[in-house]
């Protein structure tokens, strides 16, 4: 009996061993409110440092090698000042800052990590992803895990409020319905929809709606995970935007994905949505694939609420960030296997 658990160990000790890969994780603040009218989102990025993000992180089965690159500043140059573009707010702060997150995020790309950028508002899944897709030559996907469709143009939006716009500036299906833009010429919409997939959708603009029913865009609603489950709707959504599953999958995050009560402080909170632990599932499934390129995590407003909804939704979005890098509600597996008792 002794020795058969001795051979026990000795098999879970090399399994360990065999699986003890560190994955290389760069964290990007972007503390930018202009894509929206509420302030208070520009602080998500320190809020979410300041309750735990770092320290939950380490706490991954001794995986993960983090490093925190800090926040995106930037400058709008001399001849993007008094540049205005019919129903686009802010729109010079829109396109200087997305410039530099596209660099930054295409330079921690290049160094082998993952890139986790936490938001700020949604606008600034205009650099994120356009610094994904030139890292990676194309080669990517993108699971928009939203209770809005941010597929409006500066034509077609209520608000004028660009975090409603990102989607649209990103897919080259839509290209022809923007005027130009200066200072966007580093940003050309090259991913396809067919490779872009919305998960959690509830709030949608009818326009929105037209041009999701006649591109036949892929997009899960809450009626989908409803009826199939989170497992199911994630793999639809794989099996359609990367049928050959050898593309890196950019997950931008929008905490009002969740339903209202589990993430209050939020800009556009909607009733009805994601459960956490369905998002945190939806993430662990993710990080399964091993194919995790880049993840954003966006619109947490510290401003809105009270304290404990500010620490409620703030703990959400340190759990979906944990979970998409490798946290198991199972618990931690033995750091080392020599102090497991026989």
């Amino acid at each position: 009996m002794q020795t058969k658990l001795i051979r026990g160990f000795e098999l879970l000790k090399r399994k360990l061993h065999t699986n003890d890969s560190s994955i290389k994780v760069g964290i990007l603040g972007v503390p930018f409110d202009k894509g929206q009218a509420k302030k208070g989102v520009a602080n998500g990025p320190s809020v979410i440092r300041q309750m735990g993000l770092i320290e939950r992180l380490e706490e991954i089965e001794n995986k993960l090698d983090v490093k925190d690159y800090g926040d995106i500043s930037y400058k709008i140059p001399p001849d993007l000042k008094n540049e205005n573009i019919p129903n686009m707010k802010e729109y010079a702060h829109i396109a200087s800052c997305n410039y530099e997150v596209s660099k930054t995020v295409k330079s921690i790309l290049s160094r082998g990590r993952i890139c986790v950028t936490l938001g700020g508002d949604h606008s600034l899944g205009l650099g994120t992803v356009d610094g994904h897709i030139k890292a990676k030559d194309e080669n990517v996907c993108v699971l928009w895990v939203d209770a809005h469709g941010d597929l409006n143009t500066n034509k077609t939006s209520s608000s004028g409020n660009v975090h409603g716009m990102p989607m649209a500036l990103l897919v080259k299906e839509l290209s022809d319905y923007w005027p130009y833009l200066p200072g966007m010429d580093w940003q050309r919409p090259i991913i396809s929809l067919r490779n872009i997939a919305y998960i959690g959708l509830r709030s949608v603009d009818s326009y929105e709606r037209l041009i999701i029913d006649e591109l036949g865009i892929n997009a899960f609603g809450m009626e989908d995970i409803e009826n199939y489950g989170i497992s199911t709707v994630l793999d639809m959504a794989l099996n359609k935007i990367d049928p050959e599953r050898e593309k890196s999958i950019h997950v931008s995050f929008d905490i009002d994905s969740l339903d209202s009560l589990e993430a209050p402080s939020t800009g556009t909170a909607v009733r009805g949505g994601m459960t956490l632990r369905e998002g945190i599932q939806l993430m662990e499934m993710v990080h399964r694939t091993r194919r995790l390129g880049a993840l954003d995590l966006v619109e947490v407003n510290p401003f809105i609420g009270s304290e404990q909804d500010v620490k409620k939704t703030v703990d959400a979005a340190i759990y979906i960030i944990a979970a998409a890098l490798g946290h198991s509600r199972r618990g931690l597996r033995p750091r080392n296997i020599h102090t497991l008792p026989l």
